[in-house]
């Protein structure tokens, strides 16, 4: 079992839901990838680039369960201190998200990941 996370605003959730899949945040198509997190890298993805910011999500996404293409599309590279990222070249259908939730923000506007490890 292999969960990656993404955090995105619940207004992009909205639409990825309308739309069917979710093609990236305004950095992941500049980068040409959706952005991904493992559990033990998400609170850390979170402060750097999400803090003071109150609307939103989380989606885990189970790799072992995506398609034969969406597999072949994940790739693990090197970014923050070397770590290895899942990053998407491919949408994300939204069948494929486990689960989603709303994030609360701590005293100092930090999204609150919780034990995601």
């Amino acid at each position: 079992m292999s969960l990656i996370y993404k955090l995105l605003s619940q207004a992009e959730w909205q639409q990825a839901q309308a739309a069917g899949a979710f093609t990236g945040s305004a950095v992941d198509l500049t980068d040409g990838y959706i952005h991904f997190s493992t559990g033990a890298q998400a609170q850390e993805t979170a402060r750097r680039y999400f803090s003071g910011q109150s609307d939103l999500m989380v989606l885990a996404i189970e790799t072992d369960d995506l398609s034969a293409d969406l597999q072949a599309a994940l790739l693990w590279e090197p970014s923050r201190g070397g770590d290895l990222f899942p990053h998407l070249y491919k949408p994300l259908p939204v069948e494929a998200v486990l689960r989603a939730w709303p994030v609360d923000l701590d005293g100092d506007g930090v999204p609150m990941m919780g034990d995601l490890a």
